[in-house]
């Protein structure tokens, strides 16, 4: 198998996160998740180890991205919805805005998703990224019903809803022909079944 590229000598050049996860990733595609270590990540990208550790504390926070920014963003969304649309509709717009990719993104995104849904060694640490994200749909759920987000409707939604996202997302790349905003579209539509009877 061949070698990374090693770094350039003289002065590194400017990285980003965007940079640093086109470099992990194709370290990935070459050696695979598991084979591959921070030390190669950090030199195909042509920055030092402790560099790298200031954008991404683990090498299993790289397949995330800036995740908690994208939350941040996610939970801004559904403030910003209308409180007199239905929960389901502001929950459902909310999620397809959050899985909104540039064309040119989507590639990369592919990448990710195959990374995080089909990588055992990634799954422990999923599991953490993907409670804070029902608890921003549980939050905002128990906000609109006046209840505690820890109790059973918002806990439900949240959970239901992540169901929903990743059948869509596991379809998506079973079906490369599709897109995922129309797989999330028709997954999320179900979401009106948990709020019959619900209208705050």
């Amino acid at each position: 198998m061949a070698d990374l590229p090693r770094r350039p000598k003289g002065r590194p050049p400017v990285t980003d996160h965007g940079a640093i996860e086109r470099a992990a990733f194709a370290a990935f595609a070459e050696r695979g998740f598991d084979a591959t270590t921070l030390d190669a990540i950090a030199q195909a990208a042509g920055i030092g180890r402790r560099t790298l550790l200031r954008y991404y504390p683990s090498k299993n926070d790289i397949p995330w991205g800036r995740f908690d920014e994208s939350l941040a963003g996610l939970q801004a969304s559904l403030e910003a919805m209308p409180h007199d649309i239905p929960v389901f509709e502001a929950v459902h717009r909310a999620v397809l805005a959050f899985n909104l990719f540039p064309t040119e993104a989507i590639t990369q995104h592919r990448q990710r998703m195959i990374l995080l849904l089909r990588t055992p060694a990634l799954q422990a640490h999923s599991a953490l990224k993907y409670r804070q994200w029902r608890e921003v749909i549980a939050s905002y759920v128990a906000a609109r019903h006046a209840v505690d987000p820890g109790d059973l409707l918002p806990r439900t939604v949240g959970q239901v809803t992540l169901a929903l996202a990743l059948s869509a997302y596991e379809q998506w790349l079973d079906h490369e022909d599709g897109t995922i905003g129309d797989f999330l579209d028709e997954a999320l539509s179900g979401l009106r079944l948990y709020f019959a009877d619900q209208r705050p």
